[in-house]
């Protein structure tokens, strides 16, 4: 883990938490692709209002990133990459876009928490992601869904 602010939270969560000390290292993100969304989406996380993310596929596969499952720790960071807390993922599903409905949209717990918000800011999003890669978001495409409750913050 090359992030030093998320490296100490781990630990902290570690020596709270000893039954987790052999887990592999937790994966370190901030969401989104732009500082505003990214603090914005962190403190939804640490308010308990964000309980869920959504990958593409196509943008883990091109990215070569391991794809996440259900027990995986991650440390949520702010935009310059101060950890802001850790989420444990509930669950991972594999749904098309155009499968996904308004529950799951409140679960991500974004703009108004509609179905018609999460649709227009991550088809913005699974655009802006996919165009260096000469890719366009599809209703068809493969969303990599993951739920997780928060288990430390400082």
């Amino acid at each position: 883990m090359d992030n030093a602010s998320a490296r100490n939270m781990w630990g902290d969560f570690l020596d709270a938490h000893l039954e987790f000390a052999f887990v592999d290292a937790p994966n370190v993100i901030h969401f989104c692709d732009n500082e505003a969304d990214a603090n914005e989406c962190a403190k939804l996380v640490k308010k308990g209002v964000k309980r869920a993310t959504s990958d593409s596929l196509l943008g883990l596969q091109y990215r070569k990133e391991t794809l996440p499952k259900t027990g995986d720790f991650i440390v949520v960071t702010d935009w310059e990459g101060k950890a802001q807390c850790i989420v444990r993922l509930t669950k991972v599903s594999f749904k098309p876009y155009f499968s996904i409905d308004q529950e799951y949209a409140k679960l991500e717990g974004e703009g108004d928490k509609s179905l018609e918000y999460w649709q227009r800011v991550h088809w913005d999003y699974y655009t802006r992601e996919l165009e260096p890669f000469g890719r366009v978001p599809r209703d068809s495409m493969i969303i990599v869904c993951q739920e997780f409750e928060k288990v430390f913050e400082r």
